[in-house]
């Protein structure tokens, strides 16, 4: 065992690893999935298990240290980490246990979405998340979870049971409709401000393989893309999810050479009903105009998760900025049509997640997840591996975002985990609108001292 020198209360015993600057491994444990940030922990701790998860934030709240959870790596913002202070970093943590009995899946803090894929694959089922496998579970779970099957099952937190919570105080509590429930309202969507989850329990849905994949137009086709596109999902059944993109065709074998670099538009399918039913459904996006692609097809759930996990490798420049979407005017098509044309790199993209159907069945106010009767969540990220380009894709994400914003949700909120750091605590308020109030107060309950504040943060009430 490694030893943390406490202060204020004498040496606790340390079962991971203390990795301090010029130590052997520091710049690999310190690096980010978002490569345009460069953080310089004071110690990082790579926690084992729970008890080194408490012995971590008992010692980053006796020393005075500014204290960064790290889950699976994959925050945009960089918020898994911070200068000068002490990462929790949980990324060795990822045991996980499918229980077939009650269909429920236990995972760790650490762990990553294609761990509970495989986990619950096997039994036919799967949990919503995202879109990436590789993003962790416990980000994009504490922000809400959009994803694939969104339409049909919900966010990440409509199935969320329970959650194992360290506290400010260093007390491990469990937290579910029953047993402080004021903190797991607060977890379904209030980000990393209320504790660190050390372990998630999650209802699984029967999942296993899904109609899916990309069907691309050309780009000078947008405008007619997106309006076909509007009238349909909003009447769509929700066995079938698509999200809008812009995006440049990768240099990929799995793709056509002719299109290779192209920039284009389309959806990404997702049908999770009958596998003999797909083609019924998609029949109106294939008859409204011959796509340049059309690459939908049966695959297993987890292949479809983990698509775009080598073309987003962790090491990518990345600036993004979001709203949600009530409606596509023509005055916003027009501008997405003009921006989208426009994508300054290969990587580069938008997306148009839509968040009806089981998203909407669920009351704003019973999460902490506000945005329940808006459309889309929209993202504009530019993407680039080159350090040069850092300026040109920031200026583009901020240009669009900003441009389309007036077109926005109705409160100006949007997904906290599309979120960078530098956007202000009027944004963060905007996210979660009529629960922002009652989050302070959760806040002031389970952390009045703001020890978890390297998130987007909430302060404490009063």
């Amino acid at each position: 065992m490694t030893t943390l020198q406490q202060p204020l209360a004498g040496p606790v015993d340390f079962r991971g690893s203390l990795v301090a600057p010029g130590a052997e491994g520091y710049d690999q444990a310190r690096t980010l999935y978002n490569a345009m940030i460069d953080k310089r922990p004071a110690m990082i701790a790579r926690c084992a298990d729970v008890a080194d998860v408490i012995a971590a934030v008992d010692y980053a709240r006796e020393a005075g240290l500014p204290l960064a959870i790290r889950g699976g790596g994959h925050n945009g913002a960089g918020l898994g980490s911070v200068d000068d202070g002490l990462v929790c970093d949980l990324s060795a943590m990822r045991g996980i246990r499918f229980d077939p009995d009650t269909e429920v899946v236990h995972v760790d803090g650490g762990c990553r979405w294609g761990d509970v894929d495989h986990a619950t694959h096997a039994f036919g089922r799967a949990v919503p998340s995202g879109i990436i496998s590789t993003t962790g579970v416990g980000g994009l779970t504490l922000g809400g979870g959009i994803g694939h099957l969104s339409r049909r099952y919900g966010l990440t937190i409509d199935n969320l049971v329970s959650a194992d919570v360290v506290l400010a105080d260093g007390h491990l509590v469990h937290a579910a409709e029953d047993e402080h429930g004021d903190l797991f309202w607060a977890l379904r969507g209030g980000g990393g401000n209320f504790g660190v989850v050390t372990s998630f329990a999650f209802r699984s849905q029967p999942v296993h393989t899904v109609v899916a994949g990309p069907m691309l137009w050309h780009v000078d086709r947008a405008a007619d893309v997106l309006r076909f596109y509007d009238g349909f999902i909003r009447d769509a059944p929700e066995e079938l999810n698509g999200f809008f993109a812009f995006l440049a065709v990768p240099p990929d074998p799995s793709f056509p050479a002719e299109l290779h670099g192209m920039t284009m538009c389309g959806m990404v399918w997702c049908w999770t009903g009958d596998v003999d039913g797909a083609d019924a459904a998609l029949a109106p996006a294939r008859a409204f105009a011959p796509p340049a692609l059309d690459g939908v097809g049966p695959v297993p759930f987890p292949a479809l998760q983990a698509a775009f996990d080598a073309f987003y490798a962790p090491g990518l420049q990345w600036y993004w900025r979001a709203d949600f979407v009530d409606e596509l005017s023509d005055e916003a098509i027009a501008l997405h049509a003009e921006w989208g044309a426009a994508l300054p790199t290969l990587h580069s993209t938008m997306h148009l997640y839509p968040i009806d159907g089981a998203v909407h069945r669920v009351n704003p106010r019973d999460t902490a997840f506000a945005y329940r009767k808006t459309r889309w969540a929209a993202v504009f990220a530019g993407v680039d591996p080159d350090p040069a380009n850092a300026q040109a894709i920031r200026e583009w994400a901020i240009g669009y975002q900003e441009a389309l914003h007036p077109y926005a949700a109705r409160g100006g909120g949007a997904y906290v985990n599309f979120l960078m750091a530098d956007e202000g605590a009027r944004r963060i308020h905007d996210v979660y609108d009529v629960n922002y109030e009652r989050l302070e107060t959760a806040k002031a309950q389970y952390d009045p001292a703001n020890l978890f504040r390297v998130n987007q943060n909430i302060s404490p009430s009063g």
